[in-house]
């Protein structure tokens, strides 16, 4: 398995089956798509008109896809009122390797949420903030309940990219986060040797 930050929340999984495109508007943002025809595509909120993968998953429910195993869980949207639930959150799971991305949802996960989402050994969450998505103290919140092993931030501000609503700098989403990265990487390759008892950041460069 290994993941690639694209910008925004978008993060691509790759594995010799097939590659997951997680959350590919980057157009919208002002840079290029990187979905393949091959591409397998989720979205935890919006859905862009056009996509060129081969499959796009933007509902709740269970899907099995080359051996993959995919779980959208229905999940309060950030900006939405408290009985909507617009968002999904995926867990991934392929080998002994899971993966939640949860996109932009609520903090307030319930019960059921945790249960369904289980253990987990990557979190994939936004911390840019200001209204549109998780800041960190929502993200940290949300990390206190799942528990992962491992924590790679999204949708922080960068120069290159045009959001709709200006984000926080990861340095200042860092610091909400109280957590020193363990390492800054372009591609990560997780391992066994990786995951240990305290939760740890990874930090991957946008390519």
């Amino acid at each position: 398995m290994e993941l690639q930050y694209f910008g925004g929340n978008c993060i691509s999984i790759s594995m010799k089956q097939a590659t997951i495109v997680i959350d590919d508007n980057l157009e919208a943002l002002g840079l290029k798509s990187v979905m393949k025809p091959d591409s397998i595509a989720l979205y935890t909120s919006e859905v862009p008109v056009l996509s060129q993968a081969r499959l796009v998953i933007s509902d709740p429910g269970e899907y099995e896809v080359s051996g993959i195993s995919i779980f959208g869980i229905a999940a309060r949207g950030h900006m939405d009122e408290t009985d909507k639930q617009t968002a999904t959150i995926y867990k991934i799971q392929f080998d002994d390797l899971r993966v939640a991305v949860i996109g932009h949802i609520h903090p307030d996960l319930t019960e059921d949420h945790l249960e369904e989402i289980g253990t987990i050994d990557i979190l994939i969450t936004p911390v840019g903030g200001n209204s549109y998505t998780l800041d960190a103290i929502g993200a940290l919140q949300i990390i206190k309940k799942i528990e992962p092993k491992l924590i790679i931030p999204t949708h922080y501000d960068d120069s290159k990219i045009k959001y709709p609503v200006p984000q926080q700098s990861l340095a200042e989403a860092l610091k909400g986060l109280s957590m020193e990265p363990k390492e800054t990487l372009a591609k990560f390759k997780p391992k066994p040797a990786d995951f240990g008892e305290a939760a740890q950041l990874i930090i991957l460069e946008r390519q």
